[in-house]
């Protein structure tokens, strides 16, 4: 580990810290299945439609509402969403729940001018209340899988923790695609990956603070904890928490600017079974705390689902007999050479429905297209078991595992 983020830690700069606690709420999904309404909701709520059906409501000559382009939507799976945030805009204040996203760059959220069902849901930005908001009058949009998110772009005060950003663009939503959003229990994302990812035009959060001096190191981290309760653990800007893991950490450069993209080895199902090993460059991997599972291509999954005994619903989960999981193999991620290895207890997903226990793979298929793909997926599911840091400095992501504190922690 680098002496920097040593000496950060030992000398006990806390305040120079941005701490923002993290909740872990229900996802969209879990609600759904709960109301039983899941398998009406996949089947009435195809992706695209306002896309299909306004596609030439588009300006052709505008990059920001292509078509086709960059896959970024397709990291993006907020039916499964559990981790939020709390930041502000503006003065007076204006809060606002949102998604803490290192599988994307930008910052948006509702504008109270949007005319979407979604966005009555949730706080809406109100720009003629605050006196720091910056009119900018630029449009953006963004791809998700249910169509496109579209809005026009501000500048203005931004609060994240204990850092107050000055004049930070970000994007007021007029329309929000799909009906997922309704039921979200988030209002907007604030992204934390590489500029190269961003579709709004300016400085994303992450690169603001570092060019305004914010932070004592280019680097933030998280704690995720998925141990059932409302605690949803930590996101620390500025450097790490060592008392949240143990040393070493397990330095792993970038391999491709944008996510933040990783060399993953070789991923080992009890030993027994291996993918990526054919290659001598092994895979490529993205770590994204926007997405909950562990995703993976589809042909290699599908091997790994049958593997562990999960079979498959209607809907595109797949099911593991509850009394089956402490016999379940172990699954190992070999890592710049550490192996980090997954229990059936942390990869799967246990949800209680009429009060009867129902057990989840924590696996899913993500095909996602070249020269992006094919690439692994390292969501939540994985992170939660281990302290993630993400360095701009040295353009490189530490894995570290957690200490008894972080376990202990409910």
């Amino acid at each position: 580990m680098r002496t920097s983020l040593v000496l950060l830690a030992c000398v006990g700069f806390v305040q120079s810290l941005g701490r923002v606690p993290l909740s872990r709420l229900p996802s969209v999904r879990s609600r759904l299945r709960a109301a039983n309404q899941l398998d009406e909701f996949l089947r009435e709520h195809q992706p695209d439609v306002f896309s299909r059906r306004y596609a030439q409501c588009y300006p052709a000559t505008q990059h920001y509402l292509r078509m086709g382009g960059r896959s970024t939507e397709r990291l993006y799976n907020f039916m499964d969403a559990q981790f939020f945030g709390q930041i502000s805009l503006g003065k007076p204040e204006q809060n606002f729940t949102v998604v803490f996203d290192t599988g994307s760059t930008d910052l948006w959220v509702p504008s109270s001018y949007c005319v979407s069902q979604a966005c009555a849901m949730h706080h809406k930005f109100k720009a003629f209340e605050s006196s720091t908001y910056g009119h900018d009058g630029r449009v953006f949009g963004i791809h998700y899988g249910s169509g496109h998110l579209l809005g026009v772009m501000a500048r203005e005060e931004l609060k994240v923790g204990s850092v107050t950003v000055q004049n930070q663009v970000f994007g007021e939503a007029v329309y929000e695609p799909g009906f997922a959003f309704v039921l979200a229990q988030f209002d907007g994302v604030l992204g934390l990956g590489f500029p190269q990812l961003a579709e709004e035009l300016g400085s994303p959060v992450f690169d603001t603070m570092i060019a305004q001096g914010l932070l004592d190191e280019p680097v933030f981290s998280f704690y995720l904890k998925n141990n059932g309760s409302s605690f949803g653990g930590e996101l620390l800007f500025g450097g790490v928490d060592e008392t949240r893991f143990v040393s070493p950490i397990n330095w792993i450069p970038v391999t491709q600017k944008g996510y933040w993209q990783i060399r993953l080895d070789v991923v080992k199902v009890q030993g027994a079974l291996s993918f990526c090993y054919r290659s001598t460059q092994g895979c490529q991997a993205v770590v994204d705390t926007g997405t909950s599972l562990i995703g993976g291509p589809a042909r290699d999954v599908l091997l790994l689902q049958q593997f562990i005994g999960a079979t498959p619903t209607a809907v595109g989960e797949y099911l593991v007999d509850c009394v089956r999981i402490s016999s379940l193999p172990v699954v190992s991620f070999l890592i710049n050479n550490v192996e980090y290895s997954l229990t059936g207890e942390q990869y799967i997903r246990r949800e209680t429905l009429n009060n009867k226990e129902i057990c989840f793979s924590g696996f899913q298929s993500i095909d996602v297209p070249s020269p992006v793909g094919p690439v692994w997926i390292l969501g939540d599911v994985f992170l939660s078991q281990f302290y993630s840091i993400y360095d701009r400095g040295h353009n490189q992501v530490g894995l570290a595992h957690l200490s008894e504190k972080s376990y202990d922690q409910q």
